[in-house]
């Protein structure tokens, strides 16, 4: 029993050492959703105090490694989604949901605003039962306030592949690129094309002065 002493310390050391290495991880949760265009999306929470990254990709289908034109082509089963990582003791999973449900069109189970398909379909992703919970609460109460049903399904956590890097932070990005409305930064291409799309205007007017992130 003497010796088992000296073993004993000598674990809970390593696991105080273990413990200190990763207090990095510490304080930060993920929540994965599916919006319509993750540029928006990645855009609209990433303004959120208590927000550390949002992570634009892929999830929802069986293909791996899927690429931006396999997804936006249609068949994979994927939806275009952001992880969202946050720290809990500054915002909470419940009005990071809140925010996400009045930020897109609810009601539109065929894709979101300009962009059409099934890829660009809207959903909750949900790792265990406390985080459903969170979610069926937080659709309901919205359900209620907007007098309509939502469409937007609420589903398990599957894995998610990063989008390709030209995706990531676009709605920021300086970097000349051709597009309809001419060459122009990535920026600027990113605020055009969410205002034909009509994302805000849509948001606002099925929410109101509720809407969240509308321009």
């Amino acid at each position: 029993m003497r010796k088992a002493k000296p073993v004993m310390l000598a674990l809970l050391i390593a696991l105080g050492v273990f413990a200190k290495a990763h207090e990095g991880h510490a304080g930060e949760a993920v929540l994965t959703v599916a919006g319509g265009c993750f540029w928006c999306v990645e855009s609209d929470f990433e303004s959120v105090p208590g927000v550390k990254d949002v992570v634009s990709g892929y999830t929802g289908g069986k293909s791996k490694n899927p690429t931006y034109k396999q997804v936006s082509a249609g068949g994979s089963g994927h939806y275009e989604a952001v992880q969202i990582h946050y720290d809990p003791a500054r915002v909470s999973l419940e009005t990071l949901l809140q925010k996400f449900v009045r930020s897109v069109d609810v009601t539109d189970a065929g894709g979101q605003f300009c962009d059409r398909g099934d890829s660009y379909r809207t959903a909750i992703f949900v790792s265990n039962t406390a985080e459903k919970d969170v979610a069926e609460r937080v659709k309901a109460e919205a359900e209620a306030v907007l007098g309509r049903k939502i469409v937007t399904p609420i589903l398990n956590a599957s894995a998610f592949w990063e989008a390709e890097d030209y995706h990531q932070d676009y709605y920021k990005g300086s970097k000349v690129v051709l597009t309809r409305f001419g060459p122009v930064k990535q920026s600027t291409a990113y605020k055009k094309y969410r205002d034909a799309c009509g994302r805000d205007q849509r948001v606002k007017q099925l929410w109101g002065k509720a809407a969240a992130f509308a321009h």
